[in-house]
């Protein structure tokens, strides 16, 4: 288990400008992931950024966040913000699965058996 903490309600820049959103953590593991999602208008949030303890500087697209483990921070940086960035960013977070978890099995109607796959996140 665990939770987040981030930037509240809209951030208004101007185009060029560097865009900071804030992101604090709780987490009961030390070997935990972070993510930063963006949804564009009428469009599914998407994966920006994955960030753990082997990869705290993760960057994509000129998008970068830093895991500080002390601070207990996952702050996601832009350096020259577009009309084109904005949208909603949603900072999000996962501890590592240590053990397999077991599949659910269910046989709906009319269907052949179906097994769920394994995921160590769960929006």
């Amino acid at each position: 288990g665990g939770s987040v903490n981030q930037t509240e309600g809209p951030v208004t820049l101007s185009e060029g400008a560097l865009m900071t959103l804030n992101c604090t953590y709780q987490a009961t593991f030390s070997d935990s992931y972070l993510f930063w999602y963006v949804q564009h208008l009428n469009k599914a949030p998407q994966l920006l950024l994955k960030g753990s303890m082997t990869n705290q500087r993760p960057e994509h697209e000129g998008f970068q966040a830093t895991l500080v483990q002390s601070d207990r921070s996952f702050h996601l940086q832009k350096r020259a913000v577009q009309a084109s960035d904005s949208a909603v960013y949603y900072c999000a977070l996962s501890d590592t699965v240590t053990q397999g978890c077991g599949g659910a099995e269910h046989k709906p109607k009319g269907s052949r058996r179906l097994k769920s796959g394994r995921g160590i996140f769960s929006p």
